[in-house]
């Protein structure tokens, strides 16, 4: 697998949302968002095989790991091996995906966080994805603006999914006009802004 970075720090944003996690990044991605914050990943990265990233992995001492990119299930079939082992010792494991590829194969080992692209990213998650996740996963709405907004508002009021749902703010975005939004709708969602770049860390 092609690994742009594995580090510990506090998951910013999800259901774990303030837990100490190792994050291990992949490179390479089938999307090129506006407001992208992790672009470096898209070529970035040096071949790590599974065992590898495992024994880093260990290092930490974490017991929460989110896999994330990039986009992680561009390599599914490299990935799964090293999801199972990391289940079977324990650890608690979160993938982060664009809504682009069937999370399923990997929902054995890993809860999924599924970030459905709004239009100001300029780019579509496949909505037909929605129906493979389970009550432990998460579906995440990154909302610029109202347009955004109103997007995210019809997926959720026309949704058949079961998943937690997530609106996040565009870092640096008026976050009031979206926070009042969610109230307005009464969206059944939790607002979240990313914690991690909150308090200045990785």
């Amino acid at each position: 697998m092609k690994v742009v970075e594995i580090f510990k720090s506090l998951q910013g944003e999800g259901p774990d949302q303030g837990i100490v996690t190792t994050f291990i990044r992949l490179g390479g991605c089938n999307l090129h968002c506006r407001w992208c914050d992790t672009s470096y990943s898209h070529t970035a990265g040096s071949e790590m095989g599974a065992s590898e990233i495992l024994e880093k992995v260990r290092e930490f001492g974490a017991p929460h790991v989110c896999v994330t990119g990039g986009e992680p299930l561009l390599s599914v079939n490299d990935l799964l091996p090293l999801l199972k082992s990391l289940y079977d010792e324990g650890f608690i494991i979160e993938i982060e995906t664009n809504g682009t590829i069937n999370p399923a194969l990997c929902r054995e080992y890993a809860t999924i966080c599924m970030d459905i692209k709004c239009p100001s990213s300029g780019e579509k998650s496949d909505l037909s994805l929605l129906k493979y996740l389970g009550f432990d996963d998460s579906v995440k709405f990154v909302v610029a603006d109202i347009n955004d907004c109103e997007y995210a508002r019809g997926v959720i009021e026309n949704k058949e999914f079961i998943a937690k749902i997530f609106i996040s703010p565009v870092w640096g975005c008026d976050y009031g006009i979206i926070a009042d939004y969610v109230i307005e709708h009464r969206l059944p969602v939790k607002f979240q802004v990313q914690l991690h770049k909150v308090i200045g860390v990785k």
